[in-house]
């Protein structure tokens, strides 16, 4: 039984009559579906991870089929997701199943974490969803959670605070109904112990809630200490012969690895090393996209060459502007693509 009965008992009843039953990934032990559905939920919103679970699901119906499939098309199917690492590990771990494991997904939260891109808490969900494995969460909507109800104080991502945190998790597992009791935490933290205005009317552990108990809810979990991020410029080069644009394939690790993008650089030294002379060239309204760790401004060109070329350097496309939104770019590259596609029609 769990240490808190008066904190797990109410959970699992609150979610099995009031959490979320429908989602895509829901009704199923597929552990395929349920991993899939966990990565992209991974620093990413319920509304956002939908459509591309379904596009990404009917592109790569199964383990084998995402394993046998190039990277470079796993990346564009992830295209807008963010985060594109989790895309890379996501490709490397299905390979990783069906070379060493036979297909077959590990049924336990500690083989689980072995795998590329599956850290403890997505592990320990995996196994709960698709075995019914007894194991603890601690994603940032459970740390808000428990860092309310029991009045945790400091910073969450702290060592020492995440190492209290993970006991406490562990100890409130219950014996019974971890499916409900792991999804009503998912779900409480989601809909109701939200950032800002938590719903507490209609929370089911509000009784017992120290953050509630003394108005302290705006006050945890302690905001993590925010140093002045550091300011990049970067220049992109959209070449186009007016019904194309020649987009670069990234490396494929680090800033946007493996997805496509206007060649980075300075406009003339970029022209010069594809062997192109450009009829005419207009500045374009700087862009500002942020990362978790910096602040990068786009500063884009718009060349216009006529009569388009091939280029024989590596990685290079020509993709028509109509389609280019849609090709595998991120989205403040999209944004610049929609810009200009918009101009052009």
């Amino acid at each position: 039984m769990s240490a808190f009965p008066a904190f797990t008992a109410p959970l699992i009843a609150w979610q099995k009559n009031a959490g979320r039953h429908d989602l895509p990934w829901q009704q199923t032990r597929d552990p395929y579906r349920i991993w899939l559905s966990e990565i992209m939920l991974q620093q990413t919103q319920v509304a956002t991870v939908i459509p591309y679970f379904q596009r990404f699901l009917a592109r790569f119906p199964t383990l084998q089929a995402l394993a046998e499939a190039p990277l470079e098309v796993v990346i564009e199917h992830w295209a807008g997701l963010g985060y594109y690492a989790r895309a890379r590990n996501l490709h490397r771990c299905a390979q990783q199943l069906v070379a060493v494991h036979a297909g077959k997904f590990p049924n336990s939260a500690v083989q689980l974490s072995a795998l590329p891109g599956i850290g403890r808490s997505t592990a320990a969900a995996i196994a709960a969803f698709a075995f019914g494995q007894r194991s603890a969460i601690l994603d940032g909507n459970v740390k808000r959670v428990l860092c309310r109800h029991f009045a945790i104080e400091g910073f969450p991502g702290q060592a020492a605070i995440d190492r209290e945190l993970w006991t406490l998790a562990e100890r409130l597992l219950p014996e019974s109904d971890i499916e409900a009791y792991t999804q009503g935490l998912m779900d409480l933290g989601a809909t109701v112990c939200t950032r800002s205005r938590p719903r507490c009317g209609d929370c089911p552990l509000a009784a017992t809630c120290q953050a509630r108990l003394g108005n302290r809810q705006s006050e945890l979990p302690t905001a993590r200490p925010r140093p002045k991020l550091p300011e990049r410029r970067a220049g992109f080069v959209l070449i186009s012969d007016g019904r194309r644009l020649l987009l670069e394939r990234r490396p494929p690790h680090g800033v946007w690895g493996g997805l496509l993008v206007p060649p980075e650089g300075e406009a003339a030294a970029v022209l010069a090393r594809l062997g192109l002379s450009a009829e005419s060239r207009h500045d374009l309204a700087p862009l500002k996209h942020t990362f978790t760790h910096f602040r990068l401004t786009l500063e884009p060109v718009l060349c216009i060459v006529k009569p388009a070329p091939t280029i024989g350097e590596p990685g290079m496309n020509w993709i028509t502007i109509d389609t280019a939104a849609a090709s595998g770019v991120p989205t403040p590259i999209r944004k610049l693509i929609e810009r200009i596609a918009g101009d052009a029609g």
